[in-house]
């Protein structure tokens, strides 16, 4: 393992290994198979990497999207890795020189899409070249029961019959058991190590927003917490898509469709654009964002509800990559409910998978309607236990309320029983409002003994009760008749009376947030030199044609930010920077950073609204030109500088206006209240008899 450290050390920039990529890479460096599940961001491709370049011979990498192995074969070359892809990109005469490489054992890594390693000519290529290891990236598109199957996966299997002494290694980020023995069986790796890394993602944040109007909850959700980050919203169709980008863009958002429908130049665009450029939001159908190894993806939204809990897992993963904060937000309401489950009853597959569909519909049913801890529920659903409540999803950090609504709950059974089961939702509320309808009347069911009896609830509210009594199992929404509702056998308790039912109550909407700055990575005093890097960054992609993160990761740049490396040795310091990188990038990033020296006062550990007192302060500013610039008290500003004092940072005499013997009384009064006044201002304020402010006291106190 010493070749493999040195490996991650020199090639990669990082000192240690995570968990269990060293004992995976033993595994496959030893010749034997390894099946590994591992988050996303986890650091799985590591695992197949670094083996790769310490056997002899080719990585050949399977992975099922052609759009990303420029980018990922980009990434390895900026390392120094000899890697190259094999796909429908390439014209011929660019193919038969990857090819010839092969031959020459001139690739470490060769990236390949599964149908056309399955090729008979590509098959006879291999069998002339040394194989270092077969990588299955993704392998849960093996599953017929997973959410993103594709037949050409399961044939795959013949790679274990062809090349019996070659490791494989098999790689997903999201499979529940059921799905983790398929992969077992279908690639037939009984004999492989199984590694699972936790599934938590804790720099994730998980919140559903129920109700109303989705699109403008998702804009609400936007300019609250994102209003100038890069994220993917996902909608469940090809309409949706396109009409949710366009309405982003007139918000003006520079957000862009994806969806299989789109021309490819205009597919492969939109993504190089979502990759490369800062702030865009992609718009799309789940057929974008497998393998997307952006990192600094801060929000993934779902205006449509997923058909599992592992498309949930899935999609949400692709945020918050670089392990910094992220947001995974979720829309949901009743017509979320009804299309999935018209959906299930409408599909096309045998009973079996019918039932699976639907089991795994009322999995992700369950975790949006749950009152407990969103996290925990997730991590369950794939046999993972948290011993606690995360204290970081919406449920945690925002209890809802819970309500007894087994009278509304009656009201609502006791209407659909009384219509003989043949009408929809909205029927039903109106029956409930008794609102003046001709159907209503047509049918004489303004004369029930329930027209009118719902009058207490609004339309929003009605419809959040019919959502969870769906949800929850008790109503079933018929698709063959239209939406038609009929009771189930499980409501008969609460229609009798004989169980008491608790529900979600209707969360109020966020409201827009006032324009605030958002919270920047790094201290005020270090903004110039990290927009420097940033711009630098830029530059050298655009020159590279890669996505800037190919470059260095925001973490990276943000950990020079934080050291100042002034030398190309120092850099080896700096995490993710390895020998290629500091040769090619080394002095220019170095040279920027002795552009931005720190001054002596501002090279501290105060918190940030301290420091652009100070930074003010430095400029020559006093106190009440700070003050009026930053819209606070006076108070507030002595009471910034006062914590400089206490640091060391600043002399009091020189940011007060005091001769020696204003100084002089406010010390003795200071000492002589010791005792009495335990670090409190109002004493020594009193005693002073009102004479001097408490932001002047408050610093000379700073200085003893």
């Amino acid at each position: 393992m010493s070749h493999a450290q040195a490996l991650l050390q020199k090639t990669f920039g990082y000192d240690a290994f995570r968990h269990p990529q060293a004992e995976v890479i033993s595994e496959l460096g030893a010749g034997r198979d390894a099946f590994v599940l591992m988050p996303t961001g986890g650091g799985k491709s590591l695992c197949y990497q670094i083996p790769a370049l310490l056997r002899e011979g080719t990585g050949i990498v399977v992975s099922p999207l052609i759009a990303l192995m420029q980018d990922q074969v980009d990434a390895l070359q900026q390392l120094g890795i000899k890697a190259a892809y094999l796909n429908s990109s390439l014209t011929i005469a660019q193919a038969r020189e990857v090819e010839q490489q092969l031959l020459n054992a001139e690739l470490d890594l060769l990236y390949i899409a599964p149908e056309r390693l399955l090729n008979a000519t590509m098959l006879s290529l291999l069998d002339r070249c040394q194989i270092a290891l077969f990588a299955i990236d993704e392998a849960h598109c093996v599953s017929q029961w997973g959410h993103d199957f594709r037949p050409e996966y399961q044939r795959l299997r013949m790679l274990h019959q062809r090349f019996p002494a070659i490791p494989r290694i098999a790689l997903t980020a999201t499979a529940d058991q059921r799905t983790r023995d398929e992969i077992i069986s279908q690639l037939q790796l009984d004999d492989a190590q199984v590694f699972i890394n936790s599934f938590d993602r804790p720099n994730i944040h998980y919140a559903i927003s129920e109700g109303n109007n989705p699109k403008q909850r998702l804009w609400q959700f936007l300019h609250n917490h994102h209003p100038s980050d890069a994220g993917i919203v996902y909608c469940l169709s090809r309409n949706k898509v396109e009409a949710t980008a366009e309405w982003l863009s007139q918000q003006g958002r520079i957000a862009l469709p994806y969806h299989a429908g789109l021309p490819q130049q205009v597919r492969q665009t939109n993504q190089q654009r979502f990759l490369r450029e800062e702030g865009v939001i992609i718009v799309a159908t789940i057929a974008f964002g497998m393998g997307i190894d952006k990192p600094d993806v801060r929000f993934v939204a779902h205006l449509s509800l997923p058909k599992s809990i592992e498309a949930y897992y899935q999609e949400t993963g692709r945020a918050g990559r670089d392990g910094e904060p992220a947001n995974a937000w979720m829309a949901y309401g009743l017509q979320d409910v009804l299309t999935l489950r018209q959906f299930v009853q409408n599909s096309s597959a045998d009973e079996v998978h019918k039932r699976v569909e639907h089991s795994k519909l009322e999995s992700m049913l369950g975790l949006c309607e749950l009152i407990a801890c969103r996290r925990q529920a997730l991590l369950a659903y794939f046999d993972e236990a948290l011993d606690k409540p995360c204290g970081a999803c919406d449920n945690c950090t925002t209890p809802p309320e819970k309500w007894d609504a087994s009278v509304a709950a009656q009201k609502i059974l006791s209407t659909i029983y009384r219509t003989e089961q043949r009408f929809g939702v909205n029927y039903i509320i109106d029956i409930l409002l008794a609102k003046s309808d001709p159907r209503i009347e047509q049918n004489k069911h303004d004369q029930l003994s329930t027209f009118g009896i719902g009058k207490e609830l609004s339309v929003a509210e009605w419809r959040t009760i019919f959502r969870q009594l769906i949800a929850l199992g008790f109503i079933h929404s018929d698709a063959e008749r239209h939406g038609a509702l009929r009771l189930t056998e499980k409501c008969r308790p609460v229609l009798r009376g004989e169980q008491v039912l608790e529900l979600r109550k209707q969360t109020k909407e966020d409201r827009l947030a006032s324009d605030k700055p958002k919270k920047s990575p790094v201290r005020p005093q270090d903004q110039p030199l990290w927009e420097a890097l940033r711009a630098l960054r830029s530059q050298l992609a655009n020159d590279s044609g890669v996505p800037p993160y190919v470059i260095f990761h925001d973490v990276t740049l943000q950990e020079m930010v934080k050291k100042r490396p002034l030398s190309t040795a120092d850099m080896r310091y700096i995490s993710g920077v390895g020998d290629q990188k500091i040769k090619r990038y080394g002095e220019l990033f170095t040279a920027e950073i002795a552009k931005h020296p720190l001054n002596e006062l501002l090279n501290n550990r105060l918190s940030a609204t301290v420091n652009e007192t100070l930074m003010l302060y430095k400029d020559g500013l006093d106190v009440d030109q700070i003050a009026a610039q930053r819209d606070t008290k006076s108070n507030t500003v002595y009471g910034h500088l006062a914590d400089a004092i206490e640091a060391g940072l600043l002399d009091v005499r020189e940011v007060l206006a005091l001769d020696d013997d204003q100084y002089q009384a406010i010390v003795l009064t200071i000492e002589s209240l010791e005792d009495e006044s335990k670090g409190r201002i109002k004493p020594i304020y009193e005693a002073l008899e009102e004479a001097y402010d408490y932001g002047i006291i408050k610093c000379v106190q700073a200085s003893l």
